[in-house]
């Protein structure tokens, strides 16, 4: 079985596959804050006492504390069970949760006002450009697909003025609908920009 779990936003999700990458079952729960929490109690009652034969950890970007509590559970058992352990884009996520078979964007809200967003391809999902991390205008000017799914989706489509927008949080259960680079990332997080804190400079 293989245990896919995405932290990235406000939705606290978690899938199991079976080897042959069927979907078993899944859970998304969209908690705002408290991942720490629920995160555990939630793959509890996924794997009803048994042991997955990989990990999958969505690694962002998206919140840094999020981020931060999902992969540390996912080393925690990876550690513990002595099993492989990857990454994916929670951007990926987001465009394998889309509607229809045509190009999409993924944009997610991050800090400052600005948005996470990357264009893709589909049939089959691959990136049609770099992530960026860039104000809603910018991100306007930047990606010319019609159809924009995420949390960031809204303000994107009404900066650009055209568009269609669709609220969507990345869901572990579109985890093996992921090629394989997008799913066999190094599992440590990208963030997409600089972390607020800087360190002091020496007097």
């Amino acid at each position: 079985m293989i245990l896919a779990i995405d932290t990235s936003t406000a939705n606290c999700s978690a899938a199991l596959f079976a080897d042959d990458g069927a979907l078993i079952d899944a859970r998304d729960d969209v908690i705002g804050r408290g991942h720490a929490e629920q995160l555990m109690p939630m793959v509890e009652q996924l794997l009803r006492g048994h042991v997955p034969s990989q990990i999958l950890i969505g690694c962002g970007p998206g919140s840094f504390t999020g981020l931060r509590v999902g992969l540390a559970a996912a080393h925690g058992m990876a550690i513990g069970w002595d099993l492989p352990l990857a990454g994916m884009s929670s951007l990926a996520l987001l465009a394998a949760g889309a509607p229809g078979d045509g190009p999409v964007a993924a944009a997610m809200t991050g800090g400052h006002g600005e948005l996470f967003v990357q264009a893709f391809d589909r049939s089959p999902l691959a990136p049609a450009g770099e992530l960026l991390n860039q104000s809603p205008q910018d991100a306007a000017d930047s990606i010319g697909t019609a159809l924009v799914v995420g949390t960031g989706a809204g303000l994107l489509v009404a900066a650009r003025g055209t568009g269609e927008a669709i609220d969507l949080y990345p869901s572990a259960s579109h985890a093996l609908g992921l090629p394989a680079p997008l799913r066999s990332l190094e599992p440590r997080p990208l963030y997409g920009r600089a972390p607020d804190a800087r360190p002091r400079q020496a007097a």
